[in-house]
């Protein structure tokens, strides 16, 4: 049994998808294994995952016929033997020491979740240059170079992971928005295993990662934070994020909103609601709420309406925790009722 297995889902990624394995490959950690789940990619990926499979035996691969995202993730999850799970998208790439960064940390703390960062730096670098008509393709981060002590890693290991996870807006927490576990990306985390293993992504939808960590939280899991820039992650654009219709993306975070409703009133204690409520679900209901600006057709606002009338007959907008959250329930029910 490996230390670690990291899932890497490929669809379509031939152009970046040998800088990805090979940021793999060369991790000052050895014990681990890839799972690579070819998700049925029209292109040459499955010619280069071939090729790395004969170069190193850890890289196993998983063909299968496209699914999507999540479906691929799940895949991975259930060929994965390793003590601990990485997730690693195949456009996007890692520092050399981020599996023994993670893994030193787990075992140090005996955590559930070592929870680090992405380069914040990289990205925009590449968003600049590709505005301006700039090549992206060979662009090296400067902190690959870096190199990381571990005996000196500043870190906070914590029981209580609402009062650190948040979507909420950077500034609101100035006094400790260092440690703060920000957004839903689950290429950010290091799981154990037994943690997860039972929490299947929702398949067909975008933004799967909401409801994904949301019951992932619901669990409890002790976590070991560390705000290092680990993980390099690559806009893709033209994805499913920056292409998508507005209604599949409204329709796809409705689905997570009411699959992490129903599982929150079932298991969640009062602190648990509360904290996930402000801090999770009302920044989604605005993100979605926000989509129905950009439908252009009766049909499409008509299903949006439908959504949300759905989602207001559970009682997913009731006790809203903030001002603004008020003022968009009262948006929302107009929209409901406008006929």
């Amino acid at each position: 049994m490996p230390a670690i297995s990291i899932i890497i889902p490929v669809y379509n990624v031939e152009k970046y998808l040998r800088r990805c394995l090979n940021s793999v490959l060369n991790q000052t950690f050895a014990d681990w294994e890839a799972i690579c789940v070819n998700d049925g990619s029209p292109d040459d990926s499955d010619k280069i995952l071939a090729e790395y499979a004969l170069r190193d035996s850890r890289f196993k691969i998983i063909n299968k016929e496209n699914g999507g995202l999540s479906d691929a993730r799940n895949a991975g999850m259930k060929e994965a033997s390793g003590e601990y799970i990485l997730f690693l998208d195949s456009d996007d790439f890692i520092h050399p020491q981020t599996m023994e960064i993670a893994y030193f940390l787990a075992k140090k703390d005996g955590s559930d979740i070592v929870s680090f960062t992405y380069d914040r730096i990289y990205r925009p670098e590449l968003m600049v240059r590709y505005k301006i008509g700039m090549n992206i393709d060979n662009v090296v981060p400067k902190r690959m170079s870096k190199v990381y002590d571990t005996a000196n890693l500043k870190t906070v290991v914590t029981d209580d992971i609402y009062k650190y996870a948040t979507e909420r807006a950077h500034n609101t927490f100035r006094r400790n928005r260092k440690w703060l576990i920000k957004h839903c990306q689950v290429w950010k985390n290091l799981y154990r295993r037994n943690l997860i293993e039972d929490v299947p992504f929702i398949k067909g939808i975008l933004f799967e990662d909401f409801p994904w960590w949301s019951a992932i939280m619901l669990k409890q899991p002790k976590v070991t934070i560390c705000p290092l820039p680990l993980y390099f992650y690559v806009p893709n654009f033209v994805g499913i994020v920056l292409s998508a219709k507005q209604l599949r993306i409204l329709q796809s975070l409705c689905i997570g909103i009411k699959n992490s409703f129903l599982l929150y009133k079932e298991k969640a204690n009062e602190y648990q609601m509360e904290k996930w409520s402000k801090n999770f679900k009302w920044y989604f209901i605005k993100w979605a709420y926000r989509k129905v600006r950009y439908l252009d057709n009766n049909d499409d606002i008509e299903t949006a309406r439908r959504c949300f009338c759905e989602l207001e007959k559970i009682g997913v907008f009731d006790n809203p925790p903030y001002k603004w959250a008020k003022n968009l329930h009262v948006c929302i029910l107009s929209f409901i009722n406008k006929k």
